[in-house]
């Protein structure tokens, strides 16, 4: 039995509201993660699961905080933004056509990946990921991006459409379960964001009724810090209201016997906008999947949200910012004083406001004992061996000490122990840079699947290449057979211009870079000089390469019914190798166009000649 719209409606929000309670705990953490992150450090969570300012039990009792977490995330954060691994694609397989549609891959990822700004969206992820535990990518298909394709009578511009990539905090993603231990585990997924009410009428063309919805936001006005006559504040993450807004809820349902083609149900307030099947083939295979990727810091097992390094290091923030100031509360006990009075002999109330000014006239009845300090000792060397335990904890936990701040390390040791001393410590990281750069393949693997669904007409791409020259090609969803998507190195997770010169040099040093003859080819050195820092400053070209895209243009302009001439400059051997790669796997391929053939056959012949007579001069 078909149920009606509004029973979809309320089975969504019920399932939602569902969702938000078995959510709360982590929603918790992670409050309390961003508050100690940005230095509201005297809070926890309370009854209720809400996070609560703790206030101070004395009036002189010192609140400081001494932020060790934020820089601690600074430098993880500092060292996971070198994670840029350059993506090839491998065809699927050895024969012509799928090796150039692997190319075209390859170029549609770099142009999508400048288009759109996809090395700060990972940095935003990653420090989702590095506060919360988790992030996610939303990979989708926006039809009012790219090139204006036609032009409706009423003038409205119909666009070609292009790929959409949006980093969501783990506060918008909703999990059947949580103890699913990753997306492919989960059957359905919940998406839920606050619009304004316009917003909401620009996107899915209906109006819903505007309410106050809660919002979590930055608010700097907490006063629970500071010491003894000093008042502190910080920002610290408080619950505001947003008015004349809507939550829009994406629910999306893995492919199933009931939904061979999956679900996705949105609704925008208490309105039904949308109930169909997932609208993205971008699972493997050729199935529908979520458009969304997860990204970690660290994982628990059993358990969909991963682990952020704050929670580790709390406790420890804590006992730090207890032992600091328990410290300095002991330094003003030594240096204001404890001055013992006997009742009635001095007006306590000027002394309490003055205390002992140096100069101060003191008096006091005639035959009591006069004020006097009670007698102090010096700090105990407790609190400094605490300082130093704790430091030690802070960079034990984090996986963040500095080599050339250890005290442990001696001048003496050589290059190779200090090189061994810098990978060990890289290697704490590994599990997070892992977790990135598998988000950055799927990622990678559902930007092309997207473009061989949506591209069904020729799209025109410009991509600079490597010497500098500006590469402008035409493909379409057909060219890209291949979505294998791999790495060309596995080594650059935390790899320095530093290490990447020095390992060049070696290279050159050993001659593994130069070609049979012992010399290094111009397409080499202009790669060697890229790796090097220089980038395009060299200006010599590798003329394989354009002979290559030479010979392409002939093809094209071949297929398309122009006569071409053989030039006296061509390489005859690298024209006569793409003429035929293209009229075997394209001419061929299909209806043969006797007048295109025989164009490409005389142009080939004229290669031949010209061939032969250098042979024979």
């Amino acid at each position: 039995m078909k149920k009606s719209k509004n029973d979809i409606v309320k089975e969504t929000l019920e399932d939602y509201a569902k969702r938000c309670q078995e959510r709360k705990p982590f929603d918790s953490q992670w409050q309390l993660n961003m508050n100690f992150y940005m230095g509201n450090q005297y809070c926890d969570v309370g009854y209720g699961g809400f996070v609560r300012d703790v206030d101070r039990e004395y009036f002189w009792q010192e609140r400081e905080v001494f932020n060790h977490i934020a820089p601690i995330i600074d430098i993880r954060l500092s060292k996971l933004s070198k994670i840029k691994p350059k993506m090839m694609i491998c065809p699927a397989t050895n024969e012509e056509q799928d090796i150039y549609t692997a190319k075209v891959g390859k170029k549609v990822l770099d142009v999508t990946s400048n288009k759109c700004n996809i090395m700060t969206k990972i940095n935003q992820a990653t420090k989702w990921s590095e506060i919360c535990g988790t992030s996610f990518y939303k990979i989708s298909w926006n039809p009012n991006l790219g090139q204006v394709v036609a032009i409706e009578d009423d003038g409205k511009k119909i666009k070609s459409g292009e790929v959409d990539i949006s980093v969501c905090s783990p506060f918008e993603i909703y999990p059947d379960s949580a103890t699913h231990e990753n997306l492919d585990e989960c059957q359905s997924i919940i998406h839920a964001r606050v619009y304004s009410i316009s917003q909401i009428k620009q996107m899915y063309g209906v109006e819903v009724e505007g309410k106050d919805i809660n919002v979590y936001s930055l608010d700097g006005t907490t006063s629970t810090l500071g010491g003894l006559g000093i008042s502190g504040h910080t920002t610290k993450l408080v619950e505001t209201v947003r008015k004349d807004s809507a939550i829009v809820l994406e629910k999306y349902v893995r492919p199933n016997a009931e939904y061979p083609n999956g679900r996705l149900i949105i609704v925008a307030g208490e309105n039904l906008v949308y109930d169909g099947e997932l609208p993205y083939v971008n699972g493997v295979d050729g199935k529908r999947d979520f458009p969304f990727v997860r990204q970690i810091c660290n994982e628990e097992v059993g358990n969909f949200w991963g682990v952020s390094m704050i929670s580790r290091l709390i406790p420890v923030q804590r006992a730090y910012n207890a032992v600091k100031n328990r410290k300095h509360e002991y330094i003003n006990r030594l240096t204001l004083g404890v001055l013992a009075v006997e009742d009635g002999s001095v007006d306590i109330e000027n002394l309490e406001e003055e205390g002992l000014a140096p100069g101060k006239i003191l008096v006091y009845r005639q035959g009591a004992t006069p004020p006097e300090f009670l007698g102090g000792e010096s700090v105990p060397t407790d609190f400094e061996k605490e300082e130093d335990r704790l430091l030690t904890e802070f960079t034990t936990l984090s996986g963040t000490s500095e080599i050339g701040t250890m005290e442990n390390v001696s001048a003496s040791l050589s290059g190779v122990a200090l090189e061994l001393l810098i990978d060990e410590n890289e290697t704490r990281l590994k599990f997070t840079t892992d977790s990135i750069k598998n988000a950055i393949k799927t990622m990678a693997k559902q930007i092309l699947r997207l473009y061989k669904q949506f591209a069904v007409f020729p799209r025109l791409l410009k991509i600079v290449g490597e010497n500098g020259k500006l590469d402008v090609f035409y493909f379409k969803g057909s060219d890209l057979s291949s979505d294998d998507v791999q790495f060309d190195t596995e080594s650059e997770s935390n790899e320095t211009l530093t290490q990447r010169r020095d390992m060049i040099f070696q290279l050159l040093d050993k001659n593994l870079l130069c070609d049979e003859n012992g010399k290094i080819s111009n397409s080499m050195k202009a790669k060697i000089l890229e790796n090097i820092g220089f980038g395009t400053w060299e200006n010599s070209v590798d003329l394989t390469d354009l002979h290559i895209k030479n010979a392409d243009q002939e093809n094209n302009n071949m297929s398309q019914g122009q006569a071409v001439s053989v030039k006296e400059i061509d390489d005859d051997e690298i024209h006569l190798t793409q003429h035929i790669a293209y009229m075997l796997k394209v001419i061929y391929a299909g209806e043969v166009d006797e007048k295109v053939e025989k164009i490409f056959l005389e142009h080939i012949r004229s290669h031949k000649e010209k061939q032969k007579s250098l042979q024979e001069v």
